[in-house]
C-alpha cells in the first residue's frame, strides 16, 4: 500500500442551486472514487457563512480549493471533469479507483 498524504478539500456553494448540488455529487464521486481514502472535504455555503467567503476571497461558486498538501490550488465549476480536477490539482489519482471504458 501506497503512503501519500491525506488532500483536504474546500468546496464553497451558494444555497441549494442545481449546480451547487452537481457540484458536490462530483466532489463525493471524486472523493469515494480516485481519490478514495485520501480525501476529507469540507462543504461550506457561503450564504450561511459570507465571511468566509470574504475571508477566502471566494468570487465565484462553485469553487473547490485544495488546502493540502500545499500548494494550495482553486479550481470553480461543477467538477464534473474529474481528470481536469485533479490535473489542476497535480493529483494522481488512486490506481484502480474507479473503472473507465
Amino acid at each position: 500500500m501506497g503512503s501519500r498524504p491525506v488532500i483536504k478539500l474546500k468546496l464553497y456553494t451558494v444555497g441549494n442551486t442545481v449546480r451547487s448540488k452537481r457540484a458536490i455529487s462530483n466532489l463525493r464521486r471524486l472523493c469515494d472514487g480516485e481519490l478514495k481514502g485520501n480525501c476529507i472535504y469540507e462543504i461550506i455555503d457561503i450564504i450561511d457563512n459570507p465571511e468566509v467567503a470574504e475571508k477566502e476571497k471566494i468570487v465565484a461558486t462553485p469553487a473547490l480549493v485544495k488546502v493540502f498538501p500545499l500548494p494550495a490550488r482553486r479550481i470553480i465549476g461543477d467538477l464534473s471533469d474529474s481528470e481536469k480536477v485533479l490535473g489542476v490539482f497535480g493529483i494522481e489519482p488512486n490506481s484502480g479507483g474507479g473503472s473507465n471504458d
